[in-house]
């Protein structure tokens, strides 16, 4: 069975999160923050199934929105996990190697098994 298909019955609220005492409510904001760092080389995905810093980043306002992103995979990887008996670190490298690879872009960096960032 796939971790796509493992994750398809998941639906996770995605309303108010509190991040180090700011509140983010706006998860496309996140994302199209998060997807013009990746175009930009800034951020990249990395081989446990969260978001990474290719290259430090002083911008708090990206910063936030990586968190909150990894924090939404954290709940839908700990919820997969305890479907399907195994831990959630297995559930974000098997989301990793089965969903995110797939979904990469040209040019946008990842991290390859022994933790190196590579673009694709």
């Amino acid at each position: 069975m796939t971790f796509e298909r493992l994750l398809a019955p998941v639906a996770v609220a995605v309303g108010t999160l509190t991040l180090a005492g700011a509140a983010f409510a706006d998860p496309a904001a996140a994302k199209a923050a998060v997807d013009a760092a990746k175009a930009q080389g800034t951020v990249g995905e990395q081989n446990d199934g969260f978001l990474g810093f290719v290259r430090p980043s002083s911008d708090a306002a990206l910063n936030a929105a990586v968190a909150e992103i990894n924090a939404g995979r954290r709940q839908l990887y700990a919820q997969a996990a305890a479907r399907n008996n195994v831990t959630p670190a297995a559930a974000g490298a098997s989301a990793f190697n089965t969903v995110v690879q797939d979904r990469l872009k040209p040019g946008e960096y990842y991290q390859n098994a022994a933790g190196a960032w590579v673009r694709k």
